[in-house]
């Protein structure tokens, strides 16, 4: 078993088993993975980003016949490019329009022992577009060319994200090289803790609250330490059309999800978190869980399975009653 896989699940310290490995069972890393999926996410991301200057701030949807899935809009395509050797192997990247002028960048990946997972990323195109979410940075050269398809990435202004994981924003940096003007965007804490150190410009920072216009839309910050994991997460709603991009909220397994969905994503989501719970179950969970879902959202764009539309309100009190219960 690798070092980083034995130091998470904690099987064995100095030879000797932990008093949380299960008692006789082989805990092989096929075993781990299949037990705990999201840990394998975690597997091949070195040293994602590096150091530092600031500035500024500055058509329907297609809905299908079958499962109350909904297809992509205008744009539906392919990149070409495959991650390099991170531990997990990937099929090409696709992006899907899934409302006007917001694109859903989609990258299904097979983990170890042939769990399907998925990374999704968000391009709202505006004055001033935002990309929500880089993804990992071996993944970068793929979720750049879905990019390209839409406008050309040194358009991107603002690269936004909910907390400070690798799928989140591995690939920061990255961006900010093809992206002369390219701002991180993030919360106060995340930009203090971590995102001005490691990024090579300063982050914009939003407040509690905060609104940013990008053009004809407005997107707003809302800070939500520890929900579901992260003392710096965050969560960023466009407020015209009322798309919640709420990162690892609804994390669904699988690799062939599609875009924009009407169905059930509450239970695959609770299946999913049950093998290993990567909620905080912080004291204010449910409470901030409701502030969002006063927001009353009509697209949750999930970032891993697909993204769903519908009441929005409704699905998140009832994922904070699951989680809290």
């Amino acid at each position: 078993m690798s070092d980083a896989v034995e130091r998470i699940v904690g099987e064995r310290v100095h030879g000797e088993p932990h008093p949380s490995e299960p008692k006789g069972e082989a805990f092989d890393d096929e075993t781990v993975f299949k037990r705990y999926p999201k840990l394998s996410t975690m597997m091949g991301y070195e040293d994602q980003l590096s150091p530092r200057p600031r500035e500024p701030s500055g058509k329907r949807r297609k809905q299908s016949e079958n499962r109350g899935d909904c297809g992509g809009g205008r744009l539906s395509g392919h990149s070409g490019h495959r991650a390099r050797e991170t531990g997990m192997t990937t099929t090409d990247t696709r992006i899907d329009e899934i409302a006007p002028d917001l694109y859903r960048i989609h990258t299904p990946i097979a983990l170890p022992g042939g769990i399907g997972f998925s990374f999704n990323q968000y391009l709202l195109v505006d004055d001033a577009p935002l990309l929500f979410h880089t993804g990992p940075r071996k993944l970068f050269p793929g979720i750049r060319d879905a990019i390209a398809r839409v406008m050309p990435v040194d358009r991107l202004r603002y690269v936004g994200f909910s907390h400070y994981e690798a799928d989140e924003c591995g690939a920061l940096n990255e961006f900010l090289s093809v992206a002369p003007r390219a701002e991180p965007l993030c919360g106060r804490v995340a930009a203090i803790v971590s995102v001005d150190d490691i990024a090579d410009r300063p982050a914009l920072a939003l407040g509690d609250g905060e609104d940013l216009r990008l053009g004809k839309r407005v997107v707003r910050w809302f800070d939500a330490p520890h929900v579901p994991h992260g003392w710096e997460c965050g969560f960023l709603m466009e407020t015209t059309a009322k798309t919640l991009f709420c990162g690892d909220l609804f994390t669904q397994g699988g690799d062939k999800t599609p875009a924009l969905t009407t169905g059930d994503i509450l239970e695959p989501s609770e299946a999913f978190r049950a093998p290993m719970d990567y909620f905080a179950h912080a004291p204010q969970t449910r409470a901030t869980i409701h502030r969002l879902a006063d927001q009353k959202p009509t697209t949750l764009a999930c970032m891993h399975g697909s993204a769903w539309t519908g009441d929005g309100g409704a699905l998140l009190r009832a994922l904070a009653e699951r989680v809290m219960a």
